[in-house]
């Protein structure tokens, strides 16, 4: 039995993984469907463990630099200004980086597997897609070759085709809205007074969000009540829609234009086998709060510390079974649960309630201890420091 780690998928998840388990000295080889890495606009959002985690192989500095360096984020009401403000100072003695980092997960990507490519230990096989895999880590690839490897990380994505090999259920809802993201290099931030990089925002026609990365912003919109998706998608209403939040006479700069639906999904168990999901193989949930590229980059921390804790000898059985039960947990309780609070916050359209929701968040703000807690619960360091302390 070879010692070598297979992970489907080079996304960040996968990435991530296999830079932490050769960190440790594991030989791993990486499978991508993908010829060519994506350019899609995807999760834009590092919290603060996710840099300590990156900073330990070598990549947090890197993406720093190329990144936006984000000191606090707000809920507001678009239409007077007000807003709850969250100063990250606040953790500043809880994590060395106490701010968000607006950057693109493809400049993650990018970063990590040029380092992946780099090193000896790691082999990155582009357009090979495992196709299959058992729980004894026997897996199939696009060309029909049989490979034994001592583990398997599943990191392929929502449409994992590891997690369907292993029949592992996944159970969830699917959200009604459909979510409109348009990237602009119009810049919002010298026309909307107080403006943070990061922005949950109400208005007398719906909601929106802007996310600022270092050249170009990312809006998340939503169709009218009296709209299709269809029509929401078209150039004019996408048009529409931004000079609501800002009237430009020259109009503004539009990107990319996509459409997505969101889900919240969990398989039942992380591990089957020598088997482990993690990312979006094993959980979805809303974008709302930047957690679901970090919690899967969490994911796979955990997973390659199990596999690497395995080959120094604890037993397989109980350790993997930790790994699924503290992930789940996590998942579970702190990403999905809170994830879908911000999601059912911002769909919120009654005025009054919209009131009474900015109200308890600004007592929050201004209260350092209660805002410390809150900050540490909505960058995810509450939660991993929860399954640390799990059995």
């Amino acid at each position: 039995m070879q010692e070598r780690v297979f992970i489907a998928g080079a996304g960040p998840v996968g990435l991530v993984a296999a830079a932490n388990l050769v960190h440790r000295g594991v030989p791993v080889t990486v499978f991508e469907a993908g010829a060519t890495l994506s350019e899609e606009s995807r999760a834009s959002t590092f919290h603060p463990p996710t840099l300590e985690m990156l900073d330990t192989i070598g990549l947090a500095a890197p993406l720093i630099e190329r990144g936006l360096i984000t000191r606090d984020w707000q809920v507001r009401m678009h239409e007077t200004g007000e807003r709850a403000l969250f100063d990250l100072s606040l953790i500043a003695g809880d994590t060395p980086y106490p701010y968000r980092l607006q950057c693109e997960q493809a400049t993650l990507v990018a970063l990590g597997l040029e380092a992946a490519r780099a090193h000896p230990a790691i082999d990155v096989r582009m357009g090979c897609e495992v196709t299959a895999a058992t729980p004894d880590a026997r897996t199939v690839t696009r060309d029909g070759k049989i490979l034994q490897a001592r583990f398997v990380i599943a990191a392929d994505g929502a449409r994992s085709v590891v997690r369907q090999s292993v029949k592992a259920g996944f159970e969830g809802f699917t959200y009604p809205e459909t979510t409109i993201l348009a990237t602009s290099g119009f810049p919002f931030h010298e026309h909307l007074p107080g403006l943070s990089n990061v922005n949950y925002c109400w208005a007398a026609e719906g909601t929106f969000s802007l996310l600022r990365l270092p050249t170009l912003w990312r809006c998340s919109l939503y169709a009218d009540l009296d709209e299709s998706t269809e029509d929401a998608l078209q150039p004019a209403a996408i048009a529409a829609k931004l000079q609501r939040i800002v009237p430009s006479r020259n109009g503004h700069e539009v990107g990319e234009i996509r459409a997505y639906r969101i889900h919240q999904r969990i398989v039942e168990r992380y591990d089957h086998g020598r088997v482990l999901l993690a990312g979006d193989a094993a959980h979805l949930n809303s974008p709302s709060g930047g957690m679901g590229m970090n919690g899967g980059i969490h994911d796979a921390w955990a997973a390659a510390e199990a596999i690497r804790a395995v080959l120094d000898g604890a037993d397989e059985d109980a350790t993997f079974s930790r790994y699924s039960r503290t992930r789940k947990a996590i998942a579970e309780e702190q990403i999905l649960a809170q994830a879908h609070r911000n999601r059912t916050r911002m769909q919120e359209r009654d005025p009054a309630r919209r009131r009474a929701e900015l109200t308890a968040l600004q007592a929050v703000a201004a209260d350092p201890v209660r805002c410390r807690e809150h900050l540490l619960k909505t960058s995810m360091i509450a939660g991993l420091r929860v399954a640390e302390a799990m059995e």
